[in-house]
């Protein structure tokens, strides 16, 4: 990736339609990720704010819009349900700076957890297994499970597992880090384990998208937050304006709903 300045949108999308088939998930979306920045996704199941995140990184291909990481537009060829990506190496250097983290922690359970966060490095980026090692027993010291490090996916709690996710993603020593629900497969005591270490990340000043269900963690975290209804933003801003003075009633709504 060639360097951009600092003022340049890690990722930038405009009025962005995202359907399956007939159902219209997405229905003009606007998002900008700023360097150092933490934007949270917040809404109802259904709202679209998964499919979101996938179309960030290019899971899912969109039927209309423009998407630009690190100022460069990414290409497409065909028109509505039949627009895809048209170029194959650009997808590939897009995801590979954009780590997802999902719900389900989605482990190798034939390798160890340190094998599994050395696999994408040194398999897709091709780098030094030695080099890498010791990048990802950094990365397990600072999500807290070094002691881990030889122990089977199985083996570990659900905390852990998400935990070890986290080190895989962040051993791709990526641009941006995109979270999809991380705590949401978990228990409330085991939840907290993860979003200390979510905490941590933003208190870094790393790049940042983060599907929540977790209220708190977004008005902690975020520097930005978009509220999504129906596949459109209903309201985006400051956290402290979105949960200390929401406009609509639609979030008024939902932030009674989901703080009962």
């Amino acid at each position: 990736m060639q360097d951009n300045p600092a003022d340049t949108p890690v990722i930038e999308i405009r009025d962005l339609h995202k359907s399956y088939g007939q159902l219209e998930v997405l229905k003009g979306v606007d998002l900008v990720a700023q360097r150092g920045h933490v934007v949270s996704l917040i809404g109802s199941s259904g709202s679209g704010k998964s499919t979101l995140l996938r179309c960030c990184n290019l899971l899912e291909d969109s039927q209309q819009g423009v998407i630009h990481f690190e100022g460069e537009a990414v290409h497409w060829k065909g028109e509505g349900l039949n627009r895809h990506p048209a170029d194959r190496a650009q997808v590939t250097r897009i995801r590979t700076n954009l780590s997802m983290v999902f719900q389900q922690f989605n482990l190798w359970a034939h390798l160890t957890v340190l094998q599994n966060v050395m696999e994408a490095p040194v398999t897709v980026l091709k780098r030094d297994p030695k080099e890498v090692e010791e990048r990802a027993r950094h990365y397990l010291a600072k999500v807290g499970i070094a002691e881990k490090a030889e122990a089977w996916p199985a083996q570990l709690s659900g905390g852990q597992q998400q935990r070890a996710a986290i080190a895989r993603a962040l051993c791709m020593e990526p641009r941006a880090l995109l979270f999809d629900e991380p705590t949401s497969a978990l228990d409330p005591e085991l939840e907290q384990e993860v979003v200390r270490v979510i905490k941590a990340l933003a208190d870094e000043g790393r790049t940042m998208l983060l599907v929540t269900h977790d209220m708190k963690l977004a008005a902690d975290c975020s520097d930005h937050v978009i509220f999504l209804h129906q596949g459109r933003i209903e309201e985006q801003g400051p956290p402290t304006e979105l949960f200390g003075n929401p406009k609509s009633d639609r979030l008024r709504g939902f932030l009674s709903a989901t703080s009962a």
